[in-house]
């Protein structure tokens, strides 16, 4: 019997008994921020601001994303359950499958970008063949996460410190080209980046991915760990990311450290900070994919990880010259998911939820969609910061739309009643 236990909770709530404490919590929640992404991010806003300016923008854009994947964090060690096993009390069973399709389309795409992102520069500096790097990494890649939560935890211990070391050796290596930390801070960029685009990019970089927190941060054994764990993660690891970056760029004038360590002659040390950087990501993305997909097919996050692996390494390259651009225009559609989820757990349901087990659910919330659709467009065409947009208009539209059903049904249940007594 004990054989047949799906040990990645695809479709139920993690028994206490399955969560982790802090420190096992703080590395893969580490490993999760450690984004190749954020670092061209960095390089982008060390380019163009002053460095002030960039730590403003920088520890600006972590308090928001660490208020958003927190709140995220607590609802998921409170309840046990995955980012789409949540959606369906908001969005209805049926509903859900929309966010899950969304959320999965879009980490199965990074996915198969990452694995090119890592195939790509090593063929340049060792020559090997790019198809076989990238089904050779491909293939780890997968087969970790189809090991799921204890593979992610180890994977992330060696992984983060490595990266940590190697690239602040690096980073420390193109300080001391650019003069030291007084160069550094009287750096003046040749052209000026406004603060609001220096938040859409810092928080936007990441917005996307933090949305699927709770399909880590459920295996919290306490909502304080959940909570604390993700924070510190953001505001270390996302932070070291957007540093790398910023000094890379500003001395060499690339932004991924990788690269950076290629100029600088650390071959090997390229090759192993990048392939666990992206390995990392990768890893958590294909096991956030698997959920979704799970919770649309009712298969088992384990076998449909093998499947999303394969799709993503078989257009790796196709996703890497073409899925980017469509992943922005994603970035909008996916954080009213989570302030949704945020909105109906805090204020509509106060902070409680049925269990999943002895709940009934709707199969589609009209509501919940509605307030997502225009949370969207609010993302899209409202000054400001979009991704911040999203998230406000999501969580306002929807308790407005909530509160406004509820008023609704107690006028109706009252009328009922009048009548019954009549």
């Amino acid at each position: 019997m004990e054989k047949k236990t799906d040990r990645d909770f695809s479709l139920q709530a993690v028994p206490q008994s399955h969560r982790n404490g802090f420190w096992r919590m703080l590395v893969v929640m580490l490993g999760f921020t450690f984004f190749s992404a954020s670092m061209l991010s960095g390089g982008t806003l060390g380019l163009g601001l002053t460095m002030g300016e960039f730590i403003v923008a920088v520890l600006a854009g972590n308090l928001i994303l660490g208020a958003y994947t927190g709140a995220l964090a607590y609802i998921a060690a409170k309840t046990g359950l995955s980012t789409h096993l949540l959606t369906r009390y908001a969005f209805g069973e049926k509903g859900s499958y929309l966010s899950s399709f969304l959320l999965s389309g879009t980490q199965i795409g990074w996915f198969g970008v990452g694995v090119a992102m890592f195939a790509v520069p090593v063929q340049k500096v060792t020559g090997a063949d790019t198809y076989l790097l990238i089904a050779v990494a491909g293939l780890l890649m997968t087969a970790t996460a189809f090991f799921g939560m204890k593979a992610l935890a180890i994977l992330s211990f060696i992984a983060v410190p490595a990266i940590a070391v190697l690239g602040g050796f690096s980073a420390f290596e193109a300080l001391g080209d650019l003069g030291g930390m007084a160069a550094l801070m009287d750096y003046q960029p040749k052209e000026s980046l406004g603060m609001a685009a220096a938040l859409t990019i810092c928080v936007g970089s990441f917005i996307s991915g933090g949305t699927l927190t709770p399909d880590f941060a459920r295996f919290a054994n306490t909502k304080r760990n959940a909570v604390l764990t993700t924070v510190l993660a953001f505001f270390i690891g996302n932070s070291l990311m957007f540093f790398f970056g910023a000094i890379g760029a500003i001395a060499t004038g690339q932004s991924d450290i990788s690269e950076v360590m290629f100029l600088q002659g650390l071959i090997l040390p390229a090759i192993i900070v990048l392939g666990l950087n992206i390995w990392t990501t990768n890893d958590n993305a294909l096991y956030a994919s698997g959920l979704g997909i799970s919770n649309i097919t009712k298969i088992k996050k384990s076998k449909v990880v093998i499947f999303n692996g394969i799709i993503g390494t078989v257009m790796a390259m196709w996703l890497y010259n073409n899925f980017v651009g469509f992943l922005t225009i994603l970035g909008a559609a996916l954080p009213p998911i989570g302030a949704i989820i945020i909105a109906d757990y805090f204020i509509l349901n106060r902070g409680k939820y049925r269990s999943f087990e002895n709940m009934k659910f709707k199969s589609v919330n009209w509501l919940a969609l509605t307030a997502w659709g225009a949370a969207v467009m609010i993302a899209k065409f409202a000054p400001g910061i979009p991704p911040l947009n999203g998230i406000l208009g999501a969580a306002f539209i929807y308790t407005v739309l909530g509160f406004a059903a509820n008023r609704v049904t107690v006028a109706g249940r009252l009328e009922m009643e009048e009548v019954t007594e009549a």
